[in-house]
């Protein structure tokens, strides 16, 4: 059984004929954005979607999926991913380098549906690094912050590329791991309050419905 693609398909079944989507990025959204490709083609359903990624933007012209901006509409439904989220429902993601404009459209969506598997439930976060999306000259003095801060920091590098990750904004990532999050809420406050930071994966207070894929079936919280 594929849970990323059972929670992927689920939240689908969520859209509504008329609906401006906010379309996540990841391995899990990738097969919500196939299964409103499917609805399109054989429903007839006529929806936008608004792109977090060069990803998702692809992923949607190969489905059939007419893309629209935020400066035009306003968005009904945001579907995404997220690396780790937990009882709370706050989020850390990232993972995948796009969480700022995640964070824009997943927070103006009218509604906000997480997918996951059951693997990135957790009881807290924190397990998993904070990315941090920082200005390339302010890096050397966030990263001397947030090791103030607690965390142990590295600049995220590239795969089949010399040098570090490069965002779609043409900053860089810091995944800093935080030995215990006690406040996810304040810490994204105060990570944005760092001058060179331009935002960070931690998502509080932002989460309509979590749909997780289990080796059990769907749940939803």
């Amino acid at each position: 059984m594929n849970l990323k693609k059972e929670a992927g398909y689920k939240a689908a079944e969520y859209v509504t004929d008329g609906d401006i989507l906010g379309l996540g990025t990841g391995s899990t959204t990738h097969y919500f954005i196939e299964a409103v490709g499917k609805r399109i083609a054989d429903e007839g359903i006529n929806v936008m979607g608004i792109p977090t990624s060069f990803q998702s933007l692809l992923l949607a012209k190969q489905w059939n999926i007419p893309v629209t901006s935020l400066e035009e509409h306003d968005i009904d439904l945001a579907v995404d991913g997220a690396d780790e989220v937990d009882k709370n429902l706050n989020l850390v993601k990232g993972g995948g380098a796009a969480h700022t404009k995640e964070k824009i459209v997943d927070y103006s969506a009218k509604q906000f549906i997480v997918i996951v598997d059951e693997s990135k439930y957790v009881e807290e976060i924190g397990n998993f690094p904070v990315p941090v999306e920082v200005i390339p000259d302010a890096s050397r003095v966030v990263i001397q912050t947030l090791e103030d801060m607690g965390a142990e920091c590295e600049i995220r590098m590239g795969e089949r590329k010399d040098g570090p990750v490069i965002t779609d904004n043409g900053n860089f990532v810091i995944d800093a791991k935080f030995e215990k999050i006690e406040s996810p809420m304040h810490l994204e406050i105060d990570l944005n309050s760092i001058p060179g930071v331009v935002e960070n994966g931690i998502f509080t207070q932002m989460v309509d419905k979590v749909i997780i894929g289990t080796s059990e079936g769907i749940k939803e919280l």
